[in-house]
């Protein structure tokens, strides 16, 4: 059987500030992500199976997905354990939704963090193939699972 690829779209409001960075992305902003997820495998044969014709159910990918990244990070600050301080991130309303992540919070280490996440989660007949993480309209990271 032939492979097929199949991508989903995701977006997501996330602020974050660089630690240490001697650029503007030092201070506290946010961006509107744009995540698109492709999985590769082969379509389903089975005649028994409910998702027949299917690599992965868009929907279940969509679950994965969600759970893993959007759901979590939407509408929250990311900031580095390096950043210091981050006791001080208790102010009620505010700071309901941070998290704090071992590296630095860029466009390519969270790519890569949740490359680690969603391929950990798809089915066993199923591989991640690539992932893209547009920071901007213009900037964007990109994984591939070949490149790993």
């Amino acid at each position: 059987m032939t492979k097929v690829r199949l991508t989903k779209e995701f977006c997501f409001e996330m602020a974050h500030a660089l630690w240490n960075y001697d650029g503007l992305c030092k201070n506290i902003h946010g961006h509107s992500y744009i995540l698109f997820v492709t999985v590769i495998g082969e379509p389903i044969t089975d005649a028994n199976n409910s998702k027949l014709g299917m690599v992965m159910d868009f929907g279940d990918l969509k679950k994965i997905v969600s759970e893993e990244v959007v759901d979590k990070l939407d509408h929250s600050l990311v900031l580095s354990k390096a950043t210091p301080n981050l006791e001080k991130l208790n102010i009620e309303q505010m700071f309901d939704r941070y998290f704090i992540t071992d590296y630095q919070p860029t466009c390519e280490n969270m790519i890569v963090d949740f490359a680690e996440k969603i391929g950990r989660r798809l089915p066993v007949d199923v591989k991640l193939h690539s992932l893209k993480l547009h920071e901007t309209a213009t900037s964007f990271a990109e994984w591939y699972a070949e490149d790993n």
